[in-house]
């Protein structure tokens, strides 16, 4: 399948995959969330985990093969998993605070820096007409911060916007990662996505046993959206992975493509949570959908 159509894919199931989150987390307590979220996730792969130990044919004829990735596979996984947790931990507790209408496109600057780490680390150079896309996407973005002072968030004053493009800096150094985990180390998708959903959850596992507890504000609850979380983040990862494990995808263009996820989240999170100035956010949108058909 064409890597741009998967950048679109991956794109529309993160969309929805943003509201899941931000159900999960609002007035929830962080590292609990965060566990429950990735074990959702590593419950779909671990038959396929699991058939590849005692039964690699059958394994193999229902496709759900995990090839080894041997002893330097494995650590260049756990390093993306750490990467992965960090940020993850940073989104998670920023969204805690943030509308998600404003929350997503602060979270879609991450092409931004994932086009700086392209040009300098992969030497890409995308067209005129996809740069003019790119600076079209980052301009609808520059315009929802000016939405946000509307509702009393000032990006330059609000601690939660800094921990929210942390998170978004850290996400970017992910993307780049996966670039060389597909493309130089030439790693499986399959196989780099099982063994980064166990390493994910036993992480926060691990996270939430040792801080969970001191955690202040908010006392841990159940919540449905949690088990879809994981899932989701699963389902775009798969086409995020294959799709750039084409020699001729370009980060830069596949990161701009991946985050106009802001738009289904927008739609679905800005009216399932009531957020304000929506009409005018949604001008905004449209210099994201233009952006992304420049690109296309």
């Amino acid at each position: 399948m064409n890597w741009i159509v998967l950048a679109l894919i991956s794109a529309f199931l993160l969309g929805i995959y943003d509201v899941a989150k931000k159900a999960a987390i609002e007035g929830n307590a962080l590292f609990g969330t965060l566990f429950l979220c990735s074990a959702g996730g590593m419950v779909l792969v671990l038959p396929g985990l699991f058939l590849t130990w005692v039964a690699p044919d059958f394994a193999t004829h229902c496709h759900l093969y995990v090839p080894d990735l041997g002893p330097r596979g494995q650590i260049l996984v756990l390093i993306k998993t750490a990467i992965v947790t960090v940020s993850w931990t940073l989104s998670f507790l920023a969204l805690k605070h943030l509308p998600i209408s404003i929350a997503g496109p602060v979270r879609a600057t991450a092409p931004l820096f994932a086009i700086l780490g392209a040009i300098t680390f992969f030497g890409e150079m995308p067209t005129p007409k996809q740069w003019c896309g790119i600076s079209m996407i980052l301009a609808s973005y520059w315009v929802f911060s000016l939405l946000g002072r509307k509702e009393g968030i000032h990006f330059g004053k609000n601690k939660w916007i800094w921990v929210l493009l942390a998170a978004t800096l850290v996400g970017s150094a992910s993307s780049l990662w996966d670039k060389n985990l597909l493309q130089r180390e030439k790693l499986d998708p399959w196989a780099m996505q099982v063994w980064f959903s166990v390493y994910n959850a036993l992480l926060q596992g691990c996270l939430w046993t040792t801080f969970g507890r001191g955690e202040r504000g908010h006392t841990f609850s159940f919540r449905w959206p949690m088990l879809a979380v994981g899932p989701l983040l699963l389902a775009a990862d798969m086409a995020y992975f294959h799709g750039l494990s084409n020699p001729h995808a370009l980060i830069a263009v596949f990161s701009s493509i991946r985050r106009t996820n802001v738009v289904v989240s927008f739609v679905i999170g800005s009216l399932a949570f009531h957020d304000k100035n929506r009409r005018m956010k949604g001008f905004a949108l449209i210099g994201v959908v233009a952006g992304l058909l420049l690109l296309i």
